[in-house]
């Protein structure tokens, strides 16, 4: 193994003990829930959204984002909840998973927070089989966060489809 190499392997290491146990957090109504920091690749406006026929209600469609097309999901109705029209606070939080890059519709984005491994619990047994997206239950100073399990919001069936846009 070159030096180089050796550098390279070296750096990534030190970026992924950075954004250990680093969530951002969004609301999605009254909730705030929490996606790794190394799944998030931007934080951009609402876009001019093109609706792409024959795909799930809460795939609002495909985005233009530098040149690269990206299909946008409302987090809101993935989650079973009601539509609420998009308002100056909505984003969408751009994620890498994958190997495939997708726009996350959210209420608002809250912060940035850092979770320690000891203050994640596992979501209760009576949500697991109704709520699959959930990878923990993250304690922060009084007050609960719901984190997001990045690869089962974006179920394997749904990434083959969003792959052929």
């Amino acid at each position: 193994m070159s030096e180089s190499t050796f550098m390279d392997l070296a750096s990534v290491e030190q970026e992924e003990d950075t954004q250990k146990g680093k969530f951002l957090t969004f609301q999605i109504g009254n909730e705030t829930y929490g996606i790794e920091i190394r799944f998030v690749t931007e934080i951009i406006g609402l876009q001019p959204i093109t609706e792409v026929p024959e795909l799930p209600e809460y795939i609002k469609g495909i985005i233009n984002l530098r040149g690269k097309i990206i299909p946008v999901m409302d987090v809101r109705l993935r989650f079973g909840k009601p539509f609420r029209e998009y308002n100056d606070r909505t984003c969408v939080v751009v994620v890498d998973c994958g190997n495939l890059a997708v726009g996350l519709i959210v209420d608002s984005v809250a912060e940035v927070l850092t979770i320690a491994d000891e203050d994640i619990v596992p979501p209760p047994d009576v949500s697991r089989g109704r709520n699959k997206y959930i990878k923990g239950i993250g304690k922060v100073a009084g007050e609960v966060k719901l984190l997001l399990d990045c690869n089962r919001l974006l179920l394997e069936d749904m990434i083959e489809e969003l792959a052929q846009l």
